[in-house]
């Protein structure tokens, strides 16, 4: 399971309000291959599949399928705009390491 601050919630809801691609879909977060320290996060608007675990959180529903499910439990995500620029950041307890930019991650 994935935790979402309000701001998360509230951005996510803006992007799927002003894009009319992304209606009828559901938020994915998702661990890829890549980056300098072997992971990286991904963040889309996309249709259930078979092997999605799904987070209801507030009103939305979360998905995350089962394999980055496993790096992802009790990670929080949130959303920040600040001087250097806005974009998901994300805690995750099961990170052993990631790069100065935030970007990559190792677990």
């Amino acid at each position: 399971m994935v935790n979402l601050t309000d701001a998360a919630v509230q951005k996510i809801k803006d992007f799927s309000t002003q894009n009319s691609s992304y209606q009828g879909k559901f938020f994915r977060v998702f661990i890829q291959s890549g980056g300098c320290h072997g992971f990286s996060y991904g963040f889309t608007f996309d249709q259930k599949r078979d092997n999605d675990e799904i987070n209801q959180i507030s009103d939305l529903e979360v998905l995350i399928d089962s394999e980055s499910s496993k790096y992802l439990s009790g990670s929080k995500i949130d959303y920040i705009e600040d001087l250097h620029g806005a974009g998901f950041v994300v805690e995750n307890p099961n990170a052993k390491g990631s790069c100065g930019c935030g970007n990559s991650v190792n677990f």
